[in-house]
């Protein structure tokens, strides 16, 4: 048996705004108990990727561009969307998994701000 040490795990400024539209949606259409579940599980899946980065699937949308080093996993009902570089992973997207996901880069790229980074 092979021993992998974890790797870092950084959380970008974009999946952080997609984690306060999650939080805004759940609220205004379930409850808080089924936030902090969600919540937690989003939480866990992302230590998961720490120690078994290789866990998460190959992004359909973005192999015929050769861009191996994105992946994803299921969460519930969200898509974790990270990229493998060195020994860190970097979230990228966390997203609704009944959301198109060009539709929601589209409406990233609108986000007030988000040309300006």
């Amino acid at each position: 048996m092979t021993w992998v040490d974890a790797m870092q795990v950084f959380i970008l400024d974009s999946a952080e705004q997609d984690l306060k539209e999650l939080h805004a949606y759940i609220l205004g259409r379930f409850s808080p108990g089924r936030w902090r579940a969600t919540y937690g599980h989003i939480k866990e899946a992302i230590v998961m990727l720490a120690s078994h980065p290789l866990a998460g699937s190959m992004l359909e949308e973005l192999m015929d561009f050769g861009a191996s080093q994105y992946r994803q996993i299921i969460c519930d009902k969200n898509r974790i969307i990270y990229e493998m570089r060195d020994q860190t992973i970097y979230i990228h997207i966390i997203v609704d998994t009944r959301k198109d996901l060009q539709s929601h880069l589209s409406t990233r790229l609108l986000r007030p701000g988000s040309l300006s980074r």
